[in-house]
């Protein structure tokens, strides 16, 4: 809600404006939906250089277009339709067991907190209350990372450090978070206590450290900030090391602000998860592009938590991902895969096969929905077709014979429809063919299927690793996930490795990844060697070897982004 000239302003939940947008309205409104919002687009929606638009006193409103609203929308649908439950977000209640899966990292799909980093920061930080997710959605920024607050912010929460302060008079700035600088706020009040600022000279401060001119504007404030600090005999190390924090703010700092209604997304999406883990697979399907993982991971993390994922069907499924009735699924209900994640097939082509069954035969799905040979030799690749009695091949076979129907030509006039006799796909074919069609693995995880193998080598599953003696080398093995070089990072690359059982954290330091530079970069699938480190509940493998695993599965990795 955004309160203007005295009027609410109710953005609809879908609008997706991009954040940096500026809005101007020319007249009170009270409600816009998405076709008034087109119609005054272009006579209230200006796109100005935010930095220019505070110069000349212009109210700015940052719309985040934000994905996992409309996952949080979607999932909270579904949970009325299939469970009967009316979930009213403003009033979920704070529940320790969804502190306790966040404290696991038991976060895949879950807002801001999915990331490597958020994972490897959640079992140390262990939240506990709403605010502790207010800290975790700051602590993990550049910011704080180069103002090296992380690390001793998770020792002092852990009592392992003292809290201590620059100087005594950071305590009234700092003091709710154990002396730790995380927020905007804190470090206008900083400026204030430390310097002398007044309100209006620390706010062109907090203008600076969000400014894409953040650095140059910040070095012009130094000499009026060490002025201020001496003049209250704050000089030399202490001076030096209190600019460093501010200084650091430029590179993203989070106001407080923003980082509650974020924490707030945090704790909704994981409340969801965790009561309706097949609703919110679901909604996370339907929202994406978005996110840190792909479908295929959202996926295999539901089913671990005993979710039923079934196949897209041209009648047991929808345009879109959907629940059904399962006894043996989590919450009694299983995710159908819809139609529209079948590769070649688009949203519109998806909506109309739904919308035109049942079907009684491929050449039927040709008729009602003008499908091309492409979609269709994906839909039965995708087993798409098992309604209709048809396995992959059987339907591959009928799928090129039914192009030829067209909704003006007679029906029952298609040829070649029936398949010779053809063997089945085996288990490893079916789930490259999953993959292939749709990116994501319904059925078997490609490692179960070289687990006999990975065992004779004594390679450890990501679950058996929770268990493992710490300090021995070990091997692991998985598809690439992510590879990631984060600037903060000093040339060290992380590659996230999945099996079957779960993900694993591979550390590679630079000379290892120069070292093994083209397996590492092209594999699709990776066998890893190194020392095992676990320590407050997250492991990681430092590795000193890599070599390809040869899954035969196409590799979908999202790659330093």
């Amino acid at each position: 809600m955004l309160a203007l000239a005295g009027e609410v302003l109710d953005f609809p939940r879908h609008l997706g404006i991009h954040s940096g947008g500026m809005v101007i309205c020319d007249r009170p409104v009270v409600e816009v939906c998405p076709v008034e919002w087109g119609r005054m687009a272009d006579r209230s929606v200006l796109q100005w250089d935010k930095d220019d638009c505070a110069t000349v006193g212009l109210v700015k409103f940052d719309l985040l277009g934000l994905g996992m609203l409309t996952a949080i929308h979607r999932c909270v649908d579904l949970v009325g339709d299939h469970h009967g439950v009316e979930v009213d977000l403003a009033a979920l209640p704070q529940e320790p067991a969804v502190y306790e899966m966040l404290s696991r990292a038991d976060s895949v799909g879950v807002f801001q907190v999915e990331s490597r980093a958020q994972m490897a920061t959640l079992p140390r930080l262990r939240p506990r209350c709403f605010y502790d997710l207010v800290v975790e959605v700051a602590l993990i920024r550049p910011g704080p990372i180069q103002g090296d607050s992380v690390h001793p912010y998770l020792r002092r929460r852990n009592g392992t450090e003292p809290v201590t302060y620059l100087h005594p008079l950071l305590e009234r700035s700092l003091a709710k978070t154990l002396g730790v600088p995380l927020f905007q706020e804190q470090l206008m009040q900083m400026a204030i206590d430390v310097a002398g600022f007044s309100p209006g000279e620390a706010d062109q401060l907090r203008q600076a450290m969000g400014s894409k001119r953040s650095s140059e504007r910040m070095a012009r404030l130094r000499g009026r900030l060490f002025a201020g600090m001496a003049e209250r005999g704050i000089t030399g190390e202490v001076a030096e090391a209190i600019y460093d924090k501010l200084a650091a703010f430029a590179s993203f700092g989070f106001p407080e602000s923003h980082s509650v209604s974020f924490a707030y997304l945090v704790y909704a999406s994981a409340w969801l998860k965790h009561h309706y883990p097949a609703a919110f697979c679901a909604a996370l399907l339907d929202a994406q592009p978005m996110g840190f993982w792909s479908p295929h991971t959202l996926v295999r993390d539901a089913r671990r938590h005993g979710v039923v994922v079934r196949r897209p069907d041209v009648n047991a499924g929808a345009a879109t991902s959907s629940l059904e009735a399962c006894a043996g699924s989590a919450g009694g209900v299983a995710v159908r895969l819809g139609l529209d994640q079948v590769r070649n097939v688009g949203d519109d082509l998806a909506t109309r096969i739904a919308e035109g069954g049942p079907y009684a035969s491929i050449d039927e799905v040709v008729r009602g929905s003008g499908a091309g040979l492409p979609a269709l030799e994906a839909l039965a690749t995708a087993g798409a077709f098992a309604s209709l009695g048809l396995d992959r091949r059987a339907a591959l076979w009928a799928a090129g014979a039914c192009a030829q129907a067209r909704p003006d030509r007679l029906p029952g006039v298609v040829t070649g429809v029936e398949a010779p006799p053809l063997p089945g796909m085996a288990p490893p074919e079916e789930t490259a063919a999953d993959l292939w069609a749709t990116g994501i693995g319904a059925g078997a995880h490609p490692t179960e299927h070289v687990r006999a193998q990975l065992d004779a080598r004594g390679v450890l599953t990501a679950e058996q690793l929770a268990t493992a003696e710490p300090g021995r080398r070990v091997r692991v093995a998985g598809v690439v996930t992510h590879r990631q070089r984060p600037g903060t990072a000093s040339g060290t690359v992380f590659v996230n490795l999945e099996d079957e059982t779960g993900l694993v954290n591979v550390i590679c330091s630079a000379g290892c990844w120069e070292r093994y530079r083209t397996v590492a970069r092209t594999s699709p699938a990776l066998v890893a060697r190194g020392v095992l480190e676990r320590a407050d509940g997250v492991v990681n493998l430092v590795a000193d070897h890599l070599e390809a695993l040869s899954l035969h599965v196409p590799g979908r990795s999202r790659d330093f982004r």
